[in-house]
């Protein structure tokens, strides 16, 4: 059935216009569209609308927003009561904070897929205004890379997003480096009635057993040596919004169990003081470890295991939904062309096959990556994919050369690490970019190898 409103669509670009416009009419009673800005301020004076879906960047202005934010605080002055949803393909946190700041209700990037264009607009039909913190205003972007993928796999994953963001149930998120777990992580935040409130990650794999606890839990002026003034931990930051714990196999098994009594209690005591401090959040977990198999081993709690997977959401490694591949070659080619003022580039179908084939061991990371540096590096018009030959080739001779190697999986592991390594000069973090990990995941296999 559709929902009685009605929906203005401004943007420059005449595919974008039709094709919101033919998706939109589904949903709702009455869909306009407008390509010239500068008519937007008499057709909202003629005609009443309860959306608009306004672009951030024209012909003139095609990057900074000012645009955007100039046609937007008009709008609303037409329309006080209108509901503002802005949109770009160069999606930054001080445009979102500066639109959600101005009035608008939320903030899309491009391109988009439909049902996440549905849900910004059926969540800005129920935005009320309010004033932000300075905290909520640092967090209330959302991420700038869409969740993209139209395999059965991806599918399946976006619905069970739309079941569980209705819900409070804490999600923990299985799935190999790359695949995605963060941007899951902030699309079922913004698929919740929190999705207003604070956003808030920690990278657990980044933070050493001394400063964890105060991480999470904040802490008192003086409670130690570099304590010098109070501070309000990641749960207190994120009360009232959603709380993500990234690479949680890193926690020590006396860590876990505080965070579990956090948990039960619904409170946390920072360090340094004796009054617990109620907290309200939405608890999602990641990793890329296999839990269960921690629990078999000792090394993991299984009733800390029991409280955080209420919902469990496994993200299909890229090699598992190879038909995704090409949309995100092209999502990437235009984010990365965009970012660095290359027009013209494009990949040809040979290294699209190609592509398609490849494994992929760094998932959809490594594929950004992949895009981007050959977006970098491209002399002509066409993009070059040759280092991925070569890294396949290499690794193709290493498995030959080592098949009777007893531990050749850890053999080639070591050795595509050290090869990063060598590579980027020592840079631990441009090395685990390439690699499709995490900072804190290439520090516990340089831990591992002895390097």
């Amino acid at each position: 059935m559709k929902q009685p409103f009605s929906v203005l669509v401004l943007d420059d670009n005449h595919d974008i216009l039709i094709a919101s416009r033919i998706f939109l009419k589904q949903y709702f009673t009455f869909v306009a569209t407008l390509h010239e800005p500068a008519q937007l301020i008499s057709t909202l004076e003629s005609q009443r609308f309860d959306l608009l879906l306004l672009d951030m960047n024209f012909s003139r202005d095609t990057q900074s927003g000012e645009e955007g934010l100039f046609y937007l605080k008009q709008a609303l002055k037409a329309q006080p009561d209108l509901k503002v949803v802005m949109m770009t393909a160069y999606a930054a946190l001080p445009l979102a904070v500066s639109s959600m700041q101005i009035g608008a209700a939320n903030f899309i990037a491009k391109p988009w897929q439909n049902e996440q264009l549905l849900q910004a607009l059926q969540q800005a039909l129920q935005y009320s205004p309010v004033k932000l913190t300075a905290k909520e205003q640092s967090i209330i972007a959302p991420d700038s890379i869409p969740l993209l993928g139209d395999s059965s796999a991806m599918q399946q994953v976006v619905r069970t997003i739309e079941k569980v963001g209705a819900t409070d149930a804490n999600v923990l998120l299985l799935g190999e480096s790359g695949t995605g777990k963060a941007l899951v992580a902030r699309a079922i935040h913004q698929a919740s009635k929190r999705a207003l409130a604070p956003f808030i990650s920690v990278d657990m794999g980044s933070l050493s057993t001394n400063l964890l606890e105060s991480e999470l839990f904040g802490h008192k002026k003086g409670a130690f040596t570099d304590a010098k003034s109070d501070y309000a931990g990641r749960f207190i930051q994120a009360s009232g919004g959603s709380l993500l714990l990234d690479e949680l196999a890193n926690l020590a098994l006396p860590q876990q169990a505080k965070l579990l009594a956090a948990l039960q209690n619904r409170t946390v005591v920072p360090v340094g003081a004796s009054q617990p401090i109620a907290v309200d959040i939405r608890l999602i977990c990641a990793t890329n470890e296999n839990l269960h198999q921690l629990v078999v081993q000792g090394k993991f709690r299984q009733d800390l295991l029991y409280r955080i997977n209420t919902v469990e959401i496994v993200l299909p490694p890229l090699r598992e939904r190879v038909d995704d591949i090409p949309l995100l070659l092209d999502w990437y080619l235009q984010y990365y062309a965009q970012r660095y003022q290359r027009d013209g580039l494009r990949i040809n179908i040979t290294d699209k096959r190609y592509l398609q084939q490849y494994d992929w061991p760094g998932n959809v990371r490594q594929l950004a990556h992949a895009v981007e540096r050959a977006v970098v590096l491209a002399e002509g018009n066409i993009l070059d994919f040759s280092q991925l030959h070569t890294e396949t080739l290499t690794t193709a001779t290493t498995v030959v050369q080592n098949a009777d190697t007893e531990y050749f999986l850890d053999f080639v592991e070591k050795k595509t690490i050290c090869q990063a390594l060598q590579y980027y000069q020592g840079n631990v973090s441009q090395a685990a970019k390439a690699l499709g990990l995490t900072r804190g995941a290439l520090y516990r296999r340089l831990e591992k190898y002895g390097l």
